[in-house]
């Protein structure tokens, strides 16, 4: 279980007080009537689902009843911030690479680590690699 802060309460509540309602800073189209039938599809139904930092829209349920902002990372449920809504969000992707490129940690889009990273596919290319390599004794 995580704890939640709500920017109304002010106070850190566990999460089942709380319930996702998808993501934010979604903007209603200016004129539906006269959008096309695809962009209010698009509107409506498409929404984004990155790995990494994603700003999502929460409602404090068995609380104060607001709905508010959230920050947080989708691989790791790490929380950065909660903010209200209106607010403009303080953490973004982009602002957390710019933060460890600066600590010396280069960072690739979402705020991966790729310095100083191995993959895990290396060593399974070189074996397998070597594995499909013909036999100079079999060959003949």
């Amino acid at each position: 279980m995580f704890y939640i802060h709500c920017p109304y309460c002010d106070e850190y509540r566990g999460e089942e007080e709380f319930a996702p309602k998808g993501q934010a800073h979604i903007a209603r189209p200016a004129d539906p009537e006269s959008c096309s039938d695809e962009e209010w599809g698009d509107y409506l139904f498409f929404r984004d689902n990155p790995r990494g930092i994603h700003h999502e829209l929460w409602v404090h349920a068995l609380g104060c009843r607001k709905f508010f902002n959230i920050t947080r990372n989708s691989a790791s449920y790490e929380i950065f911030e909660t903010y209200r809504i209106g607010e403009k969000p303080k953490v973004t992707a982009q602002s957390l690479a710019d933060k460890e490129k600066q600590s010396g940690v280069q960072a690739a889009d979402g705020g991966w680590q790729t310095v100083g990273a191995h993959t895990e596919n290396e060593a399974l290319n070189k074996s397998s690699e070597t594995l499909n390599k013909p036999n100079k004794e079999e060959s003949v």
